[in-house]
């Protein structure tokens, strides 16, 4: 194998809950994480060096997670190999998305291949958290339970999750984690009771009712971000009966059950206001990593 062609799924959070400050100084959460229709797209050749290539060129540095991913691989494993990688971005950046730790995730798994490291699962896991906290639910994928922080993934059966309009506002904050950590009220914080409570139904095969759908950052974010409430308002107003922060925002969904009224939402959204709104699905992992290799 000379090279290979992945798909990095978006992800959205059905539950986020921030319970307590760390020691260490993270924050330890409880999550529900789905994978979803949109996808980056990463392609690895070899190479005898480590390089980078993207269709948005600010982020061909050595800063991406990508390439960290790829030099890390190389002091854990001592490989000397390289790599030729092209990313092609379809995931809005700083979204609440997870884009960037989908694009090291597929790095993660498709050197292992492409390099014939041999890594476990597990330690690819294990690397991945080095990287970011939410890496190792991108190396699984599909419906996750996810503790600490972020790190400790228990994959769930499949959720039955119905059409889900996507919306990403064009809106910047400097530091959004941090900002909307430094905002959370004490109140805010919680013992996980939903995230459990959601991912028993999950397990039982049970629908996703919307008044389990929780983000403790969804108030303060909808204050924090400049104009969110009107893109918030806006969904509402296409028909969504609910709309529910992804991560740190600013992406928002909604879960529409019948697909025309999802359709006509998203047409509204994107075409008629000219917004980035996405009509997708949740996504499950088949087991195959790459989409090619030759």
């Amino acid at each position: 194998m000379t090279a290979l062609t992945l798909k990095a799924p978006a992800k959205i959070n059905l539950t986020l809950e921030v319970l307590r400050k760390r020691p260490d100084g993270f924050h330890e959460v409880a999550l529900l994480l789905q994978t979803i229709s949109l996808f980056d797209t990463l392609t690895l050749e070899e190479a005898s060096e480590i390089s980078l290539e993207c269709t948005d060129a600010s982020l061909a540095t050595s800063d991406n997670l990508v390439v960290r991913a790829a030099h890390l691989l190389q002091e854990t494993t001592g490989s000397q190999k390289g790599v030729r990688m092209y990313l092609k971005k379809e995931i809005p950046i700083a979204a609440g998305l997870g884009g960037g730790s989908s694009d090291a995730a597929g790095a993660l798994q498709g050197l292992n291949q492409l390099w014939e490291l041999g890594l476990s699962h597990s330690e690819l896991e294990a690397l991945g958290a080095t990287l970011g906290s939410d890496v190792p639910f991108f190396l699984n994928g599909g419906t996750s339970l996810c503790l600490g922080r972020g790190e400790q993934v228990e994959p769930l059966p499949a959720a039955n999750l119905p059409w889900i309009v996507l919306l990403c506002p064009d809106i910047l904050l400097e530091s959004k984690t941090a900002a909307l950590y430094a905002r959370l009220p004490a109140d805010r914080r919680t013992r996980g009771a939903l995230t459990f409570k959601l991912a028993g139904r999950i397990r039982s095969g049970g629908d996703i009712p919307p008044d389990l759908l929780f983000n403790a950052f969804e108030d303060e974010a909808l204050h924090a971000f400049p104009g969110l409430a009107d893109y918030r308002s806006e969904m509402l107003r296409a028909g969504a009966e609910t709309v529910h922060l992804s991560g740190t925002g600013p992406s928002l969904y909604a879960l529409f059950s019948g697909r025309p009224a999802a359709v006509a939402a998203r047409a509204l959204l994107g075409h008629a206001r000219g917004w980035r709104a996405y009509l997708v699905e949740a996504w499950q992992p088949d087991g195959a990593a790459p989409v090619s290799s030759r």
